[in-house]
């Protein structure tokens, strides 16, 4: 384990296991989506309220205003998902339990969550790369000429992450928005199987996206029924 400063330089415990989301690598990137996992991340304390913080985010990253609320809309959906058992409220950066930052173009892997340790309870950092360019050319220029489609991409590395900071792991279900694609599988219709059920944006707060495995996987992390 080591010390990492944070947003406004706030310190917190990180742990060394990082899970990335292998379904949105580079394709430079693809040895490691193929490797052997990490350890599984660690379930949060439900017992409390989940305390969140949303960073700002820069142009230069590729983040748009408007992706702090699918950041908001992917937590709900996790929290509907767990029949309310969950309880997510803001914070400031150095109280918050989960924290997710918009990452850079130069700053790694596209989304990814280091596990915290904060004031003794288990916590996550999310980070979300939200640079179209990181998908190829092909993504880039569907997201581009498809503002939807763009925001699925952003939606579904919010969900799929701040499910590994909830403690869940990746799955080898394509159907799932925990999947793995170090199994294989084809990223434009993993996206566009979630784009073809909206028709405004506004619809991405009621089309969680979760799969009945997700939700599954979720309940059974919580001893939820």
């Amino acid at each position: 384990m080591g010390e990492v400063a944070y947003g406004g330089g706030v310190r917190a415990i990180v742990s060394a296991v990082v899970v990335v989301l292998g379904a949105l690598l580079p394709a430079q990137n693809t040895a490691r989506a193929s490797a052997p996992q990490s350890p599984g991340p660690t379930a949060l304390d439900a017992t409390h309220p989940i305390t969140y913080f949303i960073a700002a985010g820069s142009e230069q990253t590729g983040f748009r205003p408007s992706d702090r609320q699918l950041a908001l809309w992917a937590l709900e959906a996790w929290r509907r998902s767990a029949a309310n058992a969950f309880r997510f409220e803001p914070a400031a950066e150095s109280d918050a339990i989960v924290r997710l930052y918009w990452a850079g173009r130069s700053e790694g892997q596209f989304g990814e969550m280091q596990p915290l340790v904060i004031g003794g309870r288990p916590g996550a950092a999310v980070f979300i790369r939200p640079d179209m360019e990181s998908f190829g050319p092909d993504i880039a220029r569907r997201a581009l000429g498809d503002s939807l489609f763009r925001d699925t991409i952003v939606y579904l590395t919010c969900l799929h992450e701040l499910g590994h900071a909830l403690g869940l792991t990746h799955t080898n279900d394509f159907r799932d928005v925990m999947y793995f694609f170090g199994y294989g599988g084809d990223i434009g219709e993993f996206f566009g199987r979630y784009r073809a059920q909206i028709h405004a944006r506004g619809d991405i707060a009621t089309v969680s996206g979760l799969s009945a495995g997700d939700v599954s996987q979720l309940r059974a992390r919580y001893g939820l029924k």
